[in-house]
């Protein structure tokens, strides 16, 4: 089955000094499976840590539909994530929402 993405966003979050690469762990772990990211409905999950600041991380997301990516955040995995990353951020960007017009991302290169 091909998916598409349709809604997607952008966020840069600031980790607590020094906290960036704990930062990074507890959002990744939103691709374990029961988890939002390893949803049938989560097209693209990227997580990028600045080479510059290890405190800085960029979050690019890709979902099938803006319903989708609600639905699938109001549930407990997801809010318990969420939880946790705001017990780690310093400060964060607003969400920039954006529609997915193609792309490549490979990580098994």
């Amino acid at each position: 089955m091909t998916t598409t993405a349709n809604y997607g966003f952008t966020s840069t979050l600031t980790a607590q000094a020094g906290r960036g690469d704990e930062l990074v762990k507890v959002l990744l772990s939103a691709l374990e499976a029961g988890n939002p990211g390893s949803s049938e409905y989560c097209v693209t999950f990227l997580i990028s840590q600045s080479a510059a600041n290890p405190d800085l991380i960029h979050v690019a997301e890709g979902w099938t539909s803006e319903d989708d990516h609600h639905r699938i955040f109001a549930g407990p995995a997801a809010q318990a994530i969420v939880a946790r990353t705001q017990e780690l951020v310093a400060d964060a960007t607003p969400y920039t929402d954006f529609v997915p017009r193609g792309g490549k991302v490979d990580f098994n290169a």
